[in-house]
Order: structure tokens, then C-alpha cells, then sequence
């Protein structure tokens, strides 16, 4: 996946109501509510980390350019103006979650897991590493292609504001400037709508969100723009790649072809796919190989995963322009779409302007 790569799963949500009603797999649950609040305890507002003298001048700074960014949010962007993004804590570790997601061997669907108010959606999150790693192995045995990734953030919804929302993390925190303003923009993009059965609309939104937000952030910050345009390159490159690569596969596995076939002509197109990589790597970055590791693992789930961030973006800002590029009118509509069936929501969403 590209550049920001973040979800929420809203997993403590999901939790409580699941564990006060007594459903299955109570050890998932458990985890997610439990690692909620161990990450949770590690967060202090990030006020006090700037009135701490102790506090490295390099975090320090950044703390107060993402209050810089949350700031904007709420008065340029109209997002939710709560706790969230307000406090900050250091996790220790390189991921908020690790992610799970799988896809059948000659497909791109996502697998997708269902939990109480939350809906159905393409992934499952843990807060520890090896219990994603155990069930990827398990989905494996079963015959799936699998990605397992870490996420650096994740949405509550809004959820948790009682709690002091969501958190700045040592995960994120020294991003770029124009991915630091669009993760934040991109996570509180999801308490303002969300449709509980459909992961692509959730996150095809917050990517909307994200991108609108993220130009007008830069627009305002000259110098960080011009150090973000070479790195906003390239993941607009390797995106165009991936898509290129997900419509070849999707169109081979509509195809007539017997499964036999089918396996054949798949791996000739990664092989395919790989190559188109190396070229955009030595032709247009430079040597630059950033997405090495992604690519030698890119698998069915990798393009299914891919998808559900960006297959319903260009409806979402053909939507923010038909409303006037106002956002409190956009989010009043996305908010109406999320409340139709799938069906007519896309349909609706996907219609010309």
C-alpha cells in the first residue's frame, strides 16, 4: 500500500457491546478493548508534553505542528472539534495494530469480519503482532492470500472522546509535514460518517478528505509543500501502479479461463508487474526503493486492500464540488449516502456529475 496507509477499526466499540451481550470469540474482543486502554494510559495531553522541560526539543516541535494541523482541522476543514489529536503517547513499538487481510487465490474480495453496531469490514485488527501473524497463518492453511501490516493509527469514531479521544502516536509523529496534516485529517474524517457495512465508502471518504485537506494545509505552508512534491510523486506513481496491475487481475479473473489457467497467466502478470516496478524505480525516482519490500509481498489482499482506500475517491470530490466545495454541506450528503442501502449508495455516489 501506499504513502498513509491508515484505518481505524473501531475494535472498543465493537467490544463492549459484544462482550455485554455474549457473543463469540470473546479473546478477540478482549484484546482490542484491552490494548485500547493500555494505549490509552500511555497518553498525556500534549500540553503538558510541551510544558515539560524535559520533553526533546525535536518532539516538541512536533507536538506543536500538530496542534497546528488539528487547529486547521476544525476551523478550515470542519472537523470534529473534541479531544482527539490533543494528546500524545509513545507506544514503544512501530504500529498502532497490525492489520489482517485475506482474499481467496483467484480474487481480489476482501474476506470481511462482522461485529456488533460496527458492521462487516475487510480486515481484523491486534494489537499484538503475533496474533495477527497466527491468524494469517491459519487463513493461509486455508488456501487465502494474506497481507499482514501495521497500521499507525486507527479511528474510535469518536467513540472514545470520554475517554480523551484518539491519540497522537510515536508511530506517525515524525512524518512529513503533508502526511502528518493528512493522516489527522484522514482519521477524524471518520467520526464524521461511516457506513457499517462497507469499508471502501469508510475509507474512499477519509482518503477524499485527507487529499482536499492536505492541499489546502500545503497551499498555506510554501516550503513544506515544495519538500512534499517528490515524495507525493512517487506514491501517486506506485498507486497508478498498483491500479494498473489490480484491473489486469480483475479482468483475468472474470475471464472464461479454467483455474489451471488462470494460476498461469496470474504469475506472468506479477512477474509482469514487478518488472513495470524496477523500470519506474530506475526511470523516474532515481534508484529510489521505498516500496521494495511491499512489492516482493504484493499478493491478491495487497490490490484487494488498495482498493477499498482509493476505488471511491474521484466520487467523493466530484461530491465536495457539486456541494460547492463547502464542507459542512459534503459531509451533510456523505452522511445520507451512508444511511442508503450499498447499492443505491454507490450508485448515487458514481453518478455523473
Amino acid at each position: 500500500m501506499a504513502g498513509v496507509g491508515v484505518v481505524g477499526t473501531a475494535l472498543l466499540a465493537a467490544a463492549a457491546v459484544c462482550l455485554g451481550s455474549g457473543c463469540s470469540n470473546i479473546g478477540y474482543y478482549g484484546q482490542a478493548v484491552a490494548g485500547h486502554l493500555s494505549l490509552m494510559a500511555k497518553a498525556k495531553p500534549a500540553a503538558d508534553w510541551l510544558a515539560d522541560s524535559h520533553t526533546p526539543a525535536a518532539l516538541r516541535a512536533r507536538l506543536q505542528l500538530s496542534q497546528q494541523i488539528r487547529d486547521f482541522a476544525i476551523t478550515e476543514l470542519k472537523l470534529p472539534d473534541n479531544h482527539s489529536y490533543r494528546a500524545y503517547a509513545d507506544l514503544q513499538r512501530s504500529a498502532a495494530v497490525w492489520n489482517v487481510v485475506a482474499t481467496p487465490e483467484l480474487s481480489l474480495t476482501l474476506k470481511t469480519w462482522c461485529f456488533a453496531l460496527m458492521g462487516c469490514v475487510g480486515y481484523r485488527g491486534y494489537f499484538d503482532r503475533a496474533d495477527a501473524d497466527a491468524l494469517a497463518a491459519t487463513l493461509r492453511a486455508q488456501g487465502m492470500e494474506v497481507s499482514v501490516y501495521g497500521v499507525p493509527a486507527y479511528s474510535t469514531l469518536g467513540w472514545a472522546d470520554w475517554l480523551g479521544g484518539d491519540p497522537l502516536l510515536n508511530t506517525f509523529i515524525d512524518w512529513p509535514e503533508g502526511e502528518l496534516a493528512r493522516l489527522i485529517f484522514h482519521e477524524l474524517a471518520h467520526q464524521v460518517a461511516y457506513a457499517a457495512d462497507d469499508t471502501t465508502f469508510n475509507e474512499s471518504f477519509a482518503t477524499a478528505v485527507e487529499r482536499i485537506g492536505g492541499q489546502r494545509w500545503l497551499a498555506t505552508r510554501p516550503q513544506a509543500s515544495a519538500d512534499y512534491d517528490v515524495f507525493a510523486q512517487r506514491r501517486a506513481d506506485y498507486r497508478d501502479l498498483m491500479q494498473r496491475q489490480r484491473d489486469r487481475l480483475q479482468a483475468l479473473y472474470a475471464s472464461d479461463l479454467d483455474d489451471a489457467a488462470k494460476r498461469v497467466r496470474k504469475s506472468e502478470l506479477m512477474a509482469r508487474w514487478r518488472g513495470e516496478y524496477q523500470d519506474l524505480k530506475q526511470q523516474r525516482w532515481g534508484g529510489y526503493g521505498g516500496y521494495d519490500s511491499a512489492v516482493t509481498r504484493a499478493n491478491n489482499a495487497s490490490f484487494g486492500v488498495q482498493a477499498a482506500y482509493y476505488e471511491l475517491v474521484p466520487g467523493f470530490e466530484r461530491l465536495f464540488e457539486r456541494q460547492g466545495r463547502d464542507f459542512t454541506r459534503f459531509y451533510s450528503e456523505v452522511n445520507r449516502l451512508a444511511a442508503l442501502p450499498k447499492a443505491e449508495r454507490r450508485a448515487t455516489l458514481n453518478a455523473n456529475p
